[in-house]
């Protein structure tokens, strides 16, 4: 199954009884799920559903979807909301008599939400039962049409992704290069340090001697980290094949092989296995902003 992204554009158009309306979708990374909505004032009551189907279909993401609706400017005008007007004033003088407020103006009772509206926004009965079915299902192809830019995203991600993982295993391959000359380095330089010691020999311990050595091996063995890592590279190029949720994964994966790196590094016993080490952090911080980007 191919990565998909979390990183996604798209925007598509449809007509009903007259009236064109587009979806505008986009989304961004994100820990979760998290989808901000944006409808004209009159079609607010489907909210709920449209959140609904969104979730249905899309794992993780920030999501923002907004709905415009492109009115004939010649029957594009305000109109007030009797109804809705009705119910204000009543609210207001009941307010005013039990409360003693005063009543708001004219241009106060215009200003609140739906009581002016667009004439074209205006439907009733079985107009407005189509028009809102029609947004529904409309929904459904944003939703492709975003997924579709999210999944070409998330195939370009997958290529780099796959070349940091062959780079992270040839940086261990190298590592595990120097660590097999570990035995004859850290004999040259005990040899070194020993041969300074025995220009004073007062109070040399051959046995103090002896454990100093073995302990110097021990923390330069570097087999088990080395180990590790090639397991995790293992378990990320498993991840890629199955796809499916792989973000959240490979992200902590990513921690895994930054743990490995930084004990890597504290145990190395020459130059070129730090160097390795750092580069090898610089490679799997890469590797981790990009799975941040994976659904």
């Amino acid at each position: 199954m191919a990565l998909s992204s979390m990183t996604g554009f798209a925007r598509t158009s449809f007509e009903v009884d007259g009236a064109r309306f587009t979806w505008e979708a986009k989304s961004v990374n994100a820990r979760g799920l998290d989808i901000r909505l944006r409808l004209p004032s009159d079609l607010d009551h489907l909210e709920a559903e449209i959140k609904t189907r969104i979730r249905e279909m899309i794992p993780r993401g920030n999501c923002f979807f907004t709905l415009a609706r492109e009115g004939d400017s010649e029957r594009s005008r305000l109109v007030v909301n009797k109804a809705a007007l009705a119910l204000v004033v009543a609210s207001a003088r009941r307010l005013a008599a039990e409360e003693g407020i005063a009543m708001p103006t004219a241009d106060g009772l215009l200003a609140i939400p739906g009581v002016l509206q667009d004439g074209v926004a205006l439907a009733e009965g079985e107009d407005a039962e189509r028009r809102d079915a029609a947004v529904v299902a409309s929904l459904r192809a944003s939703i492709d049409a975003l997924l579709r830019t999210r999944d070409e995203e998330g195939a370009r991600l997958e290529n780099l992704v796959r070349h940091q993982i062959d780079r992270i295993e040839s940086l261990v391959a190298e590592a595990e290069q120097v660590s097999s000359n570990a035995p004859e380095v850290l004999r040259s330089r005990i040899r070194d340090q020993v041969a300074l010691l025995m220009a004073d020999p007062a109070g040399l311990n051959p046995d103090r001697l002896h454990q100093e050595a073995v302990l110097a091996a021990t923390r330069a063995d570097v087999r088990e980290e080395l180990d590790r890592l090639l397991s995790h590279i293992t378990a990320a190029r498993e991840l890629l094949k199955s796809g499916d949720g792989a973000g959240r994964r490979l992200e902590f994966l990513a921690q895994e092989f930054n743990r490995e790196a930084n004990t890597l590094c504290s145990k190395a016993f020459d130059r070129r296995l730090t160097k390795i080490g750092l580069e090898l952090k610089a490679v799997i911080d890469q590797l981790r902003e990009q799975a941040q980007n994976l659904a």
